[in-house]
């Protein structure tokens, strides 16, 4: 997922862009309005981390030109240091669709973010994750690829939702191991088993492989898949 920060103070660029980055987005950075305006019309983005106070256009106005001139409907969450009410609400009448006062949680920014992301995809009220033709229905804990029934133990099953909830985004295997054992962390080869059983239901000798491999690193969902020894 591409999101675009806009903003003029370098420091919390950076705490953004590395907290994104980290967490599996592609991101970049416009530091004033006129850059961040022309940034946002150059290419499609999944959404835009918007300052309201910036040089060379503000971020009230970037966010009306957007919606009313160029008629994108790119999630933006504002980012500002000013709480009143009418400021906020300045805020949505020009295009905003959530609103963040500094100093912020990181987390909270993630949080509202992937909200964010989801509302506009529809995913709100889906019970079903997908990538590429891969299907998992959270309602029956379900999987299917291209339409056949893939059956699965339970902790690949586990497993597959983890890396299926952030595609694109790299699992280390400290993190895959919390999440699906918890506390009881496995033996150090148990994650590689089951990313191994996991990877041969999922692909039959003629389709894709749909989870990759960084070694050294862990694992992550792609298209173009990858080695798991």
């Amino acid at each position: 997922m591409k999101v675009l920060i806009v903003e003029d103070d370098s420091a919390i660029a950076a705490n953004l862009y590395d907290y994104l980055e980290a967490g599996g987005y592609e991101v970049d950075v416009a530091a004033n309005g006129n850059a961040g305006l022309q940034m946002a019309l150059a290419d499609s983005w999944d959404a835009i981390l918007l300052d309201l106070s910036l040089p060379g256009m503000d971020g009230l106005t970037l966010c009306r030109r957007l919606r009313e001139e160029a008629a994108r409907d790119t999630p933006v969450l504002m980012l500002t240091a000013r709480d009143a009410l009418d400021d906020k609400l300045a805020g949505f009448v020009h295009g905003a669709d959530d609103y963040l006062v500094k100093p912020f949680s990181l987390k909270e920014v993630g949080a509202r973010l992937g909200a964010m992301i989801k509302r506009y995809r529809g995913q709100v009220a889906t019970m079903d994750l997908r990538f590429a033709d891969v299907r998992l229905d959270l309602s029956t804990m379900t999987v299917e690829r291209a339409g056949r029934p893939v059956k699965l133990p339970p902790k690949c099953l586990h497993l597959l939702r983890v890396l299926m909830q952030s595609p694109h985004r790299t699992f280390t295997r400290a993190e895959l191991e919390a999440e699906v054992w918890g506390e009881e962390l496995p033996d150090s080869d148990t994650l590689r088993t089951h990313v191994y059983t996991l990877r041969r239901a999922l692909s039959r000798p003629a389709e894709t492989d749909v989870i990759e491999t960084l070694h050294g690193v862990g694992y992550r969902l792609a298209t173009s898949g990858g080695d798991a020894k």
